[in-house]
């Protein structure tokens, strides 16, 4: 007779949870009506110790990985995507600054005293992040100040989904940065991109389509559960086409789930199929939540278009994945790709 032994749960997210019941979720709808940044989220994580997730322990902090901000991402998104999608791409830029940056600018992100992200995406080559056209003296990933002069950020703003997000296009005209200010060797940013940018990005974008999975189909649930048919004296969820419509949105968050952690778990062991892995997550994560955000607006009826329901916000939220670059069909390209053995680029 065998005994199953139980994982304890990470510290890390024993300290998000008060972030999350205090903060995050009580800013959520606030900061969907207005497109308000989550300052407040972010000062409160900070004080947690969990900017500096992906730091080193040696510069202060928690030295975790991929798999971490990952599921930190994931329950961040559960209550607000937009703050999720803040912290993604703060994780995603730390993590290479944790590679290749300065000590100075490393301690700065593990105390929380900074936060960082990345620009990939150029207006003159949309989704296609691998094809920079912008142009330099010198090429790289570079690490620039918010207040270089000549840097500005033209538009905020205003989105279907996401709406706290802050994601505005930038315009650097003339900026100058010091040599130093280079990540990685001269050169090798497609290799930064590959290996460290690319898998942080998936799995933590895949991960926040699957906060919104969840949250989705626990709001729906409760929904049908709790609205009556009085006449008939039934509840929506006595009826066999919602619990049907009620499965499919759990086997879709589940299946997510099942490849997000298979995916991990092949970065992690150095599978074959790691790549192929980090092609396949956000894919599959950002079409699955499309549909399971689709299905909660569905069985929750009229109500789901009045906000006080909670599953319209999350609708909106999900659409973002599958136009975000890589979008979902450049990954299907990517991988066909890579399933009939041909080269990625080129």
């Amino acid at each position: 007779m065998s005994t199953a032994t139980t994982v304890p749960r990470p510290s890390y997210l024993d300290a998000l949870e008060p972030v999350l019941t205090g903060i995050i979720a009580p800013a959520a709808g606030e900061i969907d009506r207005t497109a308000a940044y989550p300052q407040a989220a972010l000062d409160a994580l900070a004080q947690a110790g969990l900017l500096g997730l992906v730091s080193a322990k040696e510069v202060g902090g928690l030295g975790e990985g991929i798999r971490a901000a990952t599921l930190v991402v994931e329950q961040i998104a559960r209550h607000c995507a937009s703050t999720a999608l803040v912290v993604c791409m703060h994780y995603a830029a730390a993590a290479v600054i944790e590679a290749h940056g300065p000590r100075a600018v490393r301690e700065a992100i593990a105390e929380g005293r900074a936060v960082t992200t990345l620009a990939f995406s150029e207006a003159g080559s949309r989704s296609h992040f691998w094809a920079p056209v912008s142009t330099a003296t010198a090429s790289g990933i570079w690490l620039v100040p918010a207040n270089a002069e000549g840097l500005r950020v033209t538009a905020p703003f205003d989105g279907l989904g996401l709406r706290g997000n802050y994601s505005s296009p930038v315009t650097a005209d003339g900026v100058i940065v010091s040599q130093d200010a280079m990540l990685g060797e001269d050169g090798k940013g497609f290799d930064i991109m590959m290996t460290i940018v690319l898998p942080y990005f998936q799995f933590m974008s895949a991960g926040c389509c699957l906060g919104m999975m969840e949250a989705a189909t626990t709001k729906a649930a409760a929904h049908v559960g709790g609205t009556k048919l009085e006449h008939i004296g039934q509840s929506l969820a006595d009826l066999p086409t919602v619990r049907a419509y009620v499965a499919r949105m759990r086997i879709k968050t589940d299946m997510v789930r099942a490849l997000l952690l298979d995916g991990l778990d092949a970065l992690e062991n150095g599978r074959e199929d790691a790549m192929l892995r980090v092609l396949e997550v956000k894919a599959a994560a950002g079409e699955a939540s499309t549909e399971v955000t689709d299905l909660a607006m569905r069985v929750s009826g009229g109500a789901a278009f009045r906000k006080e329901v909670g599953v319209e916000r999350h609708f909106r939220d999900a659409r973002a994945a599958t136009v975000m670059a890589p979008t979902t069909d450049a990954l299907y390209d990517f991988i066909g790709k890579a399933a009939c053995g041909l080269p990625l680029f080129g």
